[in-house]
């Protein structure tokens, strides 16, 4: 019988991994490269010129947003939300 302690434990465990999975350079290159992919397609398929090079630029803006997020996540810890 699995006691309430040992179900804690195991909840706590899904979401230490889960917030790793959220935080992890892997999660983020894979979401780079599906971004990259997607604007591609949507940029190849409505014959937009030079998808491939134009495709970059919204996929470095949301590489310049994971980057920023806990420069600012900090200063609103410090400044916001304080408690």
């Amino acid at each position: 019988m699995i006691t309430e302690i040992e179900k804690i434990k195991e909840r706590n465990k899904r979401v230490e991994a889960d917030k790793a999975w959220e935080t992890s350079k892997t999660r983020k290159l894979i979401i780079t490269i599906m971004t990259y992919i997607v604007i591609v397609i949507f940029l190849w398929s409505i014959d937009a010129p030079g998808p491939w090079l134009n495709a970059i630029v919204p996929t470095l803006g949301f590489i310049l947003s994971t980057l920023t997020l806990s420069f600012l996540k900090k200063l609103w810890l410090e400044h916001v939300y304080k408690k």
